[in-house]
């Protein structure tokens, strides 16, 4: 029989999962936290049960973790109804994990919404716990939350996600090199689309070769936004259901490869694509892009507040008349597409050294969609350089 190991398409250390296990614990000893209890069901935005178990969460089924101030933790997923595994020193994938429990649960079935729930109040009532501390309370299912807190109801809870992502923000020697490797992944396909991309084509088909060779080498999930228009006309991107039109000699098209790579770890690189030969207004256009993403790096230095940088890539938007950023235009990432900080004015985490940025200043004029998006380390005086080694400008063809 195939062995966990083989099976595996990469693994962090467990040098490195008792590291954020020990960081986690200190803060809940400091809090008076007898246990956490997180759910993710999805690999785009569920990095709590990576970060915590190496496993991720995938297909829109949850799967809940309960972490112990002491001991070791419980996972609760679907699977046959009374199901219990342990450790039974043969191959076991849950490192740190004493048993599994299962029950079957979808989210797409009302009638069992808190099968997962009585399994993990039951084991938090035997654990005697007087704080439970919520991690990521944004993914996990009211259905849940709801049963917990009835059932377990001379228990304190609390929000204790912010002191779990200011562990998870920085990143270790062994997360930043796989970070590198990611960024590398993703420069090796662009370079790979450019070899690929022509007339006559669908947006669709060159969003699925790049996709696939992210697998071939290495990813395990995201996604390939593409957006192509005539040229003088904004090609905004979209996912696939917004992907069925051909492009013509001449258009420009805009790909982000948003994928993670190696240890599960995300990055994302955006660039434009004419085939043929750029306009200089949309040249000028994809300078100012350029200069923005500047002007926040030249800025991005331990101690920095996000609200001061939004405020001032604003501010350096307005001067450029062009539109303000409304939505995100930099952020951490990690296990997650979108991590914390965000630099935004409603986040108050401060840039630290170690941390994974990505900055994508994006806008669209009349005629153009500009944009550059690239990954970057915190170091102790600013960024490091670009870890996308692919040439920031427009690709020609």
């Amino acid at each position: 029989m195939p062995t966990m190991s083989e099976k595996l398409v990469s693994r962090i250390s467990d040098s490195e999962l008792e590291r954020r296990w020990a960081l986690t614990r200190k803060a809940m000893q400091r809090a008076g936290v007898d246990v956490l209890v997180m759910q993710n069901s999805n690999e785009f935005v569920g990095g709590y049960v990576k970060w915590f178990t190496d496993i991720p969460a995938r297909q829109g089924v949850p799967i809940t973790v309960i972490f112990p101030l002491d001991g070791e933790m419980i996972v609760v997923r679907a699977g046959p109804r009374g199901g219990r595994l342990h450790d039974d020193g043969r191959d076991w994938p849950w490192r740190g994990v004493g048993k599994v429990l299962t029950a079957p649960y979808t989210t797409a079935e009302c009638t069992t919404n808190i099968n997962d729930a009585k399994l993990a109040a039951e084991e938090l009532a035997a654990m005697g716990a007087r704080k439970i501390g919520w991690v990521g309370m944004g993914a996990i299912r009211h259905s849940f939350g709801v049963h917990l807190t009835e059932r377990l109801d001379a228990a304190e809870f609390i929000d204790f996600s912010n002191d779990v992502d200011e562990i998870k923000a920085i990143k270790s020697a062994e997360e930043i090199g796989l970070i590198r490797q990611t960024a590398l992944l993703q420069d090796q396909v662009f370079a790979d689309v450019l070899g690929f991309i022509e007339p006559g084509m669908r947006e669709f088909e060159v969003a699925a070769f790049a996709y696939y060779q992210t697998q071939r080498l290495g990813s395990t999930q995201g996604f390939v936004l593409t957006g192509s228009a005539p040229m003088g006309t904004p090609a905004t991107k979209g996912l696939r259901h917004f992907q069925n039109r051909q492009i013509e000699d001449g258009d420009q098209f805009t790909i982000l490869i948003e994928t993670n790579g190696p240890g599960g770890f995300y990055t994302e690189i955006g660039r434009t694509i004419v085939l043929g030969k750029a306009s200089e207004e949309m040249l000028s256009e994809f300078d100012l892009a350029h200069k923005a993403q500047r002007a926040t790096l030249d800025r991005l230095k331990p101690g920095a507040d996000p609200a001061a940088l939004w405020d001032a890539h604003n501010s350096f938007m307005r001067n450029a008349n062009r539109p303000e950023e409304r939505r995100l235009y930099a952020h951490g990432q990690g296990y997650d597409l979108v991590e914390r900080p965000s630099l935004r004015d409603d986040d108050p985490m401060k840039i630290a050294e170690h941390m994974s940025i990505v900055v994508h200043p994006t806008f669209q004029t009349d005629t153009t969609y500009a944009w550059v998006c690239d990954n970057y380390m915190v170091e102790a005086d600013g960024v490091s350089d670009c870890l996308h080694k692919t040439e920031q400008k427009v690709f020609q063809l």
